[in-house]
């Protein structure tokens, strides 16, 4: 018995005793009659110059570096409620791969399919060359479903259909593909494909770049000599602009001038004006003053007198406000002893009103639960008898033999044949025989043809259509056309008997 602890790169697998399939972990006890395996998960690189061909049958060079470990994250059942040894023995998960071999356990199916023992580096170059088997496969399958076009336009999506082709291959031995890289393409032995689009992109890069140099010359020229003459047309421009504006500036200064004498006229006589106003303001506002003075005088005289009316008519005012204020209050008073009332009265009623409701809801759930059982009694015996029928059915061989005893049971065999009889009650077919030609009566059905002249066929089957037309005016009530068929015989132009079928053999035809 001993401790095993894996490195942070690694994952113990123990088999044996008390261990239904392989236990993955990190450090448990390994005890006798069991053996525990280290196995690493480092991922590693695998490059590869894949030769593969297009839909267009073009071979080219896929280089391609994939890098691949075990996938230590998809622990499907055993990644909830493993907390011990004895739980993983037990098998008790709640997931839906709890009855797999490997309970959905990526690091358990590569444990079981290609993990090795770290410390002897056994079967690398077998799990090398399944990887890269997948790898192969798997590109050259996409590659061939793709045309050269769409792997260069659409490369991202060329690297991401790989990659999910790849990972669901990979995922049966469960591993995981951590990063995916294509390079460029390359030709195959024998193809120049990629070296000629290269030489014709550069061609065409080569003569662009002259275009666009002789391009770049024109416009430069053109460009100079237009520059020239912009020049030349600004400056003669700019000098008028200039004399313009000098003379307008004399006329604005001269104007500015005139303006300027006038001003100084108008503030000196709003000045003297503004002057004269307020001496005759001063004087207004002493007379106004003095007016006020005595105004306010006597309106407080008149105040003092008015206050003394006031009072009195104040303090009957307060006496009559009290006593409306009682008679107030006890209104208010009864309005809300009435209120109170009613606010009870209506309590109760809506007590009552609920306790009604509730009663009514818990005998509408009684009678559910009464139907419910009433229906599930039913349907048991519905189950019942259908469990009956089958027994029976397998004591007859088969429902065909259920169906026949349960129609002589009821005498649905007996009601099908009185249906039948009474659907033929009464019926009176009328069936009509007539014979044509002097042999009918001695040659049988075949005749003797030595004895018969050569017309004597045609005769008889245009003897034959008279009788067939009265017959079927007779039955059916419809009168065929004349004008191809003729008219109706008369009763003496053919021999025609009508007769109950008795079975004989007869001449002519019915």
């Amino acid at each position: 018995m001993s401790y095993k602890v894996a490195a942070p790169d690694e994952y113990l697998a123990i088999t044996g005793m008390n261990v239904k399939n392989v236990f993955i972990t990190k450090a448990a006890w390994v005890w006798p009659f069991q053996r525990c395996t280290r196995f690493s998960v480092q991922p590693h690189d695998y490059a590869m110059n894949l030769q593969a061909m297009t839909k267009e049958k073009l071979q080219f060079l896929l280089p391609v570096v994939f890098t691949i470990g075990p996938d230590v994250n998809s622990r499907g059942a055993n990644s909830k409620g493993l907390k011990t040894h004895a739980n993983t023995q037990a098998g008790q998960s709640g997931h839906d791969h709890i009855n797999d071999e490997d309970r959905g356990d990526a690091l358990m199916k590569y444990a079981m399919l290609l993990a090795e023992s770290t410390s002897q580096k056994k079967g690398s170059q077998y799990l090398d060359n399944i990887v890269k088997g997948i790898i192969e496969g798997e590109t050259r399958v996409l590659v061939s479903s793709m045309t050269m076009e769409e792997i260069f336009t659409e490369r991202e999506e060329f690297k991401r259909r790989i990659f999910r082709n790849i990972h669901g291959e990979l995922d049966q031995f469960g591993l995981k593909i951590y990063n995916a890289n294509v390079k460029e393409l390359k030709d195959a032995v024998g193809s120049t494909y990629f070296q000629s689009l290269s030489q014709k992109a550069h061609e065409g890069a080569t003569n662009q770049a002259r275009i666009d140099v002789a391009e770049a010359q024109l416009r430069g020229n053109v460009g100079e000599a237009d520059r020239h003459g912009q020049q030349e047309r600004s400056i003669a421009k700019i000098n008028a602009e200039t004399a313009v504006q000098k003379t307008d500036r004399d006329v604005e200064r001269a104007a500015a001038e005139a303006n300027l004498a006038t001003q100084k006229t108008v503030l000196s006589r709003d000045v003297e004006i503004a002057r004269i106003q307020a001496t005759r303001a001063t004087e207004a506002r002493d007379e106004d003053l003095k007016k006020e003075v005595q105004v306010k005088r006597a309106a407080a005289e008149l105040e003092r007198l008015r206050a003394v009316d006031v009072v009195k008519a104040s303090i009957a005012r307060e006496s009559k406000q009290q006593a409306a204020d009682a008679k107030a209050y006890e209104i208010e008073a009864d309005a809300r002893a009435n209120f109170e009332k009613s606010n009870k009265t209506t309590d109760a009623a809506a007590y009552k009103t609920k306790m009604d409701a509730d009663a009514w809801s818990h005998a509408a759930i009684k009678n559910a639960e009464a139907n419910l059982q009433k229906k599930l009694k039913e349907a048991e015996g519905m189950v019942a008898m259908a469990d009956a029928y089958a027994k029976m059915s397998q004591a007859f061989g088969g429902p065909a033999g259920l169906l026949q005893y349960m129609m002589i049971e009821n005498g649905t065999y007996v009601e099908l044949a009185k249906a039948n009889a009474a659907a033929v009650n009464g019926m009176q077919p009328k069936i009509s025989v007539w014979n044509t030609g002097s042999e009918a009566g001695s040659g049988g059905a075949g005749g003797q043809g030595s004895g018969q002249d050569s017309a004597a066929t045609l005769r008889n089957v245009y003897q034959l259509l008279p009788p067939l037309m009265s017959t079927i005016h007779d039955q059916t009530g419809i009168t065929l056309p004349e004008w191809q068929f003729g008219k109706l015989p008369n009763n003496d132009g053919a021999k025609q008997d009508q007769l109950q079928y008795n079975g004989n053999k007869t001449n002519g035809g019915r």
